[in-house]
């Protein structure tokens, strides 16, 4: 049953991904002129309604959004504390656990090496890890592992940044190829100390280059390019961006983004200094909230396993906002060039093969970018995604928008507010358009 509750939590992170289009158009840096004029909390009705309603009817201990246009400041709406025993209230500098909002951040690196032509987004990654050069595929997905076919076609970058590698996830599959990433430690997240499966219990392989040698050894599910299935693959792009820079993960990723967009508070490990800072995330089950990782006892205050590049990080809404605003700014923010405008278009591109079938998936009719949802058609513009602890960040590129909010609970189906908070921007936006 817990099992299923991550997967259904996962669908709820996809399905709320639908984010922002056509109220948005004729949008852009529409709300300067407005805001001189207004308090944030007044012209975001539907937002602080909606960060209101969940803190005062105990819901949940604390709520913060984050609003932006262009490279204007963070706009806050926020709401309640670090916890239901904690005095402390939560703002733009409290940390979250963004979980699977670090893969948007893994992608973006990603992007930079493809544009300084260190790897092509088409390359096969076997030829910078050579042990996923024949790849074995499942007969029957999740069916037995040892019934299996030789892989057609190679794994590329793009594969692994669209979730159409082939690769699984201990939170989507079942059965033998479940249990056998479990045994291999192919676990890269962490959720408590506590012995709650399945949350806790299962030892993370020592090492990122390990833990990519033990991934090459298990059998794909799907055929590479055939099919959108939320795995492990950003996880893998944290250790191929290693072989192709010559740095580790965490440390390409301190030099080449979160120090030129001034992210401080962006970390795999929360330190002393920071944690009382740090949020508690509640578990939400049979009506019952209980902490699951209390703030000041948290798992995130040791050292990971290995970075994580899918679900690793922990960050604050400030910073995670200047991602956001350095990708709204074409790969500029405040004056340093962080990525090349060209690198950011492609990232925020739909890179799906076209050779994969959507029909019946949780992408149905959106795109794929590096790491996050892609909005086509009137939805054109809008990347971004969300976490396993309630948290959801985007950025419009077309008009210029961007928006984050952080809760901490999981599973993230438990309550709807990651459905309810693009809603809720979309509405006091299309409200400002009007009055422009």
């Amino acid at each position: 049953m817990q099992d299923q509750t991550l997967q259904l939590s996962r669908r709820s992170l996809l399905r709320s991904a639908g984010w922002l289009g056509a109220g948005l158009a004729g949008s852009a840096m529409l709300p300067g002129r407005l805001l001189a004029q207004a308090s944030t909390e007044q012209m975001y009705p539907a937002v602080t309604n909606l960060v209101c309603d969940y803190v005062a009817s105990g819901r949940l201990p604390g709520a913060v959004v984050a609003l932006g246009w262009g490279s204007a400041a963070p706009a806050q709406i926020a709401r309640g504390t670090l916890a239901f025993d904690s005095a402390v209230p939560v703002d733009l500098d409290s940390l979250y656990r963004i979980y699977s909002m670090t893969k948007p951040i893994t992608g973006m690196a990603a992007m930079m090496l493809v544009d300084a032509g260190r790897i092509g987004l088409d390359q096969p990654i076997s030829d910078f890890l050579p042990r996923f050069a024949r790849m074995q595929v499942q007969v029957t997905p999740d069916g037995s592992i040892t019934d299996l076919k030789p892989a057609q076609t190679a794994i590329t970058l793009r594969h692994l940044l669209t979730h159409t590698a082939g690769l699984g996830y201990t939170i989507i599959q079942k059965g033998p190829i479940k249990e056998a990433y479990e045994a291999a430690g192919l676990v890269p997240a962490r959720a408590t100390r506590l012995a709650i499966p399945p949350f806790g219990g299962v030892a993370t392989a020592p090492t990122l280059a390990l833990f990519a040698d033990r991934l090459a050894e298990m059998p794909l599910v799907y055929e590479p390019g055939t099919k959108f299935s939320y795995s492990v693959g950003l996880d893998l792009v944290g250790r191929l961006i290693e072989v192709v820079s010559g740095q580790t993960f965490d440390a390409f990723l301190a030099e080449h983004l979160f120090g030129p967009c001034g992210m401080t508070s962006t970390v795999w490990q929360v330190s002393a200094a920071q944690a009382p800072r740090l949020t508690t995330n509640y578990l939400l089950h049979d009506g019952k909230t209980d902490p699951l990782d209390p703030g000041a006892t948290s798992i995130y205050l040791d050292p990971p396993a290995f970075p994580f590049g899918g679900a690793g990080l922990v960050s604050s809404p400030r910073d995670y906002d200047r991602f956001l605003m350095m990708l709204a700014g074409g790969g500029q923010i405040g004056g340093t060039r962080v990525m090349s405008e060209a690198a950011v278009r492609l990232g925020t591109s739909n890179l799906l093969p076209q050779t994969v079938d959507l029909a019946g998936s949780w992408i149905e009719n959106a795109g794929f970018g590096a790491g996050g949802r892609v909005g086509l058609g009137a939805d054109a513009g809008t990347y971004g995604w969300s976490g396993a602890a309630g948290t959801t960040g985007f950025v419009n590129t077309r008009v210029g928008l961007r928006a984050g909010m952080f809760v901490q609970f999981m599973p993230s189906m438990a309550l709807p507010i990651q459905e309810e908070f693009p809603k809720a921007v979309l509405s006091d936006v299309s409200a400002m358009k009007k009055a422009a």
